[in-house]
């Protein structure tokens, strides 16, 4: 398990990370979200080792990180680093024997993971050629041609197309599942919802939030149910104790200022006719993030 304990970082007199805390478990998907200069990519740097911190730890299955720790990482940063020129199956062997692989074994490697990643039919195609979400593809191979046990990716859904989206997504959560530590940053909060076990938040360079998706989403959650019934609901409108949000004949979504108060309606539905369903209504991450970071 990859953790990060206390870490804080400073230019200047200018605070950007403030006791950054929070775990990227194996076998899991991570998601890392916040606004723009929130310090999710500060904060990948420095469990890269790229940047220095001021404060506070990075630990690797509870001992310090080291830089042959750090060989097993895969990182994908958010600015393209992949050369131009070179066709892209010879890019990812070359990256494959930098981590030690044979020319035979490096190009098996990069030949199956490119066409894992629907990149099959351009493998002798310059980089450049590529469109953006192509290259983007291409730029996941290169860090996850290693096999790495811990997987870093700022934005790897950034220029994708929802085909495209899919394809990286499988190729992620097949990672998962074999074990590895994955962490990615995403603007595209419907795609980390979908995708990740656990979440973190930041802004403003702390920790909003942070645990399993399940968990946020029921601790944030309000009394807001959803009411389907084969009769009419508008008898809702006149009970006490109640908001109702949505309507449409016998559907409802509504806020109540007590459990007794949601029992109380439940009881009245079902004395009124058939009920169809009575839920209560999850807030989604989006609703979670403008929550929290406020």
């Amino acid at each position: 398990m990859l953790q990060l304990r206390g870490i804080t970082k400073s230019y200047g007199t200018r605070r950007v990370l403030d006791d950054i805390a929070f775990d990227v478990a194996p076998g899991r998907l991570t998601g890392f979200v916040g606004g723009n200069g929130a310090g999710k990519t500060t904060t990948m740097r420095i469990m890269l080792g790229v940047l220095g911190r001021d404060g506070g730890e990075v630990t690797l299955n509870g001992s310090p990180v080291t830089s042959a720790d750090r060989r097993r990482f895969g990182y994908m940063p958010e600015e393209r680093g992949l050369y131009p020129k070179m066709k892209v199956l010879e890019h990812i062997v070359y990256l494959a024997r930098l981590h030690g692989f044979s020319k035979t074994d490096a190009t098996t490697r990069a030949t199956a993971l490119l066409e894992e990643l629907g990149l099959g039919e351009r493998l002798g195609d310059n980089v450049e050629t590529l469109s953006l979400g192509n290259q983007q593809r291409a730029q996941i191979a290169a860090a996850l041609v290693h096999d790495p046990e811990v997987l870093i990716l700022d934005e790897p859904f950034s220029g994708l197309d929802p085909l495209a989206v899919d394809v990286v997504a499988n190729v992620l959560q097949t990672r998962a599942a074999q074990g590895t530590s994955v962490l990615f940053s995403s603007h595209q909060l419907d795609v980390v919802e979908r995708l990740c076990d656990d979440l973190v938040i930041i802004a403003g360079g702390t920790i909003r939030a942070a645990g399993s998706r399940d968990a946020l989403r029921e601790q944030h959650a309000t009394r807001r149910y959803e009411l389907v019934s084969a009769t009419d609901a508008g008898w809702l409108r006149e009970e006490p104790g109640i908001e109702v949000i949505d309507f449409d004949g016998g559907y409802a979504v509504f806020e109540a200022d007590s459990d007794d108060t949601v029992q109380r309606v439940l009881q009245r539905a079902v004395a009124a006719g058939d009920v169809t369903s009575f839920a209560p209504r999850r807030p989604t991450l989006a609703q979670i993030f403008t929550e929290v970071i406020q």
